[in-house]
């Protein structure tokens, strides 16, 4: 029974859920920038490229088995029938996902900043000059 309250009193903190629905809400934000980057910006340099498709790109490191009936070229069916290699197009895409997610998260910081009240500064007491000054009178009184 006690190691059940522990564990409620542990939940019940607010730091705990706080974290629980950050990484909720952060789970879900990645998925958007991954459609975003996936069917939105890519499909843009694509057309931009030539009709460069960076997620089928890949490098072979293996034989592709003989059982294999799919297309030489397709990323997808190719990892799934476990061929040994390289995706650097999904590489490429998950670097993308990275730095609009951290840029998205660099501007929410950034405006959080500024709606935030800013702390006070602490009341400025006494200088050690007048500290010091105010020892050496209170030594010389006695």
């Amino acid at each position: 029974m006690g190691m059940a309250s522990e564990f409620r009193a542990f939940i019940a903190r607010g730091n705990v859920l706080d974290l629980a629905v950050g990484v909720i809400i952060g789970a879900a934000f990645g998925k958007i920038v991954a459609s975003l980057t996936d069917d939105i910006i890519m499909p843009v340099i694509g057309l931009a490229t030539g009709g460069m498709d960076f997620s089928s790109k890949f490098i072979l490191l293996g034989p592709i088995p003989a059982k294999y009936t799919g297309s030489p070229t397709d990323y997808a069916a190719l990892k799934k029938a476990g061929v040994a290699m390289l995706g650097y197009g999904s590489f490429i895409n998950a670097v993308i996902n990275f730095v609009i997610l951290g840029f998205v998260i660099f501007l929410i910081v950034k405006q959080a900043n500024r709606l935030m009240p800013r702390p006070a500064p602490a009341p400025s007491g006494p200088t050690e000059v007048e500290l010091l000054a105010e020892i050496r009178d209170s030594l010389k009184a006695r």
